[in-house]
């Protein structure tokens, strides 16, 4: 698991070299094109809206890369900059705003916000679901050795102090667990994870043999 997660980072590594150099080889927008490439954008002009795009790809890229340790891979984090960028190009005419390159910057690092917000927030959902599964399977354990029957689900939400709502939630997460576990546990397995001179595992047929 942990070389995966180096090879993930490895592979973002590189992802942004790569962006860095296609934004360096990009030509600069020359002294009054940009104004008429937003006029023409706002009112669809592809070829005026990708050039805009591409020109401002180096300002994408480096907000993107300076904030590419908080929860989001590389490309998710230029592709949510890109939609920023769009966003400020279709929004900049009625902003009031005069300085584009500024009211760009500010939508990028706002899109970009939002998506790391909603990431976090998703992990941070997660990781008490299953706090909360944790606490239901021990519940349910020692709850049904008391009791010598399975408990319902009445009796479980009073002994974790829950509402029957959230109780007969957490119980489907957890079944679906179990299930997935019982379909999937070799695919748990990561071979690179085992130690095949572990004393422990000594009677197994090392498979290369076979």
């Amino acid at each position: 698991m942990a070389n995966r997660a180096r090879d993930d980072d490895d592979d973002d590594a590189e992802i942004l070299r790569e962006l860095i150099r296609e934004a360096k080889s990009l030509p600069a927008l020359k002294p009054g094109e940009e104004g008429q490439l937003l006029l023409l954008a706002a009112g669809g002009d592809e070829s005026s809206q990708e050039r805009l795009i591409a020109a401002y790809l180096p300002t994408v890229v480096r907000l993107a890369a300076a904030r590419s340790d908080e929860g989001l891979s590389v490309p998710d984090l230029v592709q949510e900059g890109s939609i920023g960028f769009i966003e400020a190009m279709r929004t900049f005419a009625a902003s009031g705003e005069s300085d584009f390159a500024a009211f760009a910057e500010a939508r990028i690092a706002a899109q970009l916000a939002d998506a790391i917000e909603t990431e976090v927030s998703a992990v941070r959902d997660e990781k008490l679901l299953v706090t909360a599964a944790e606490d239901y399977d021990r519940t349910e354990l020692l709850l049904g050795r008391e009791l010598h029957r399975p408990p319902t689900e009445a009796e479980l939400a009073e002994k974790l102090e829950w509402t029957l709502e959230r109780t007969r939630y957490v119980a489907q997460a957890v079944a679906v667990a179990r299930k997935r576990h019982d379909e999937e546990l070799l695919a748990f397995i990561d071979p690179a994870e085992i130690d095949f001179d572990d004393p422990d595992i000594d009677g197994l047929d090392d498979p290369s043999k076979n």
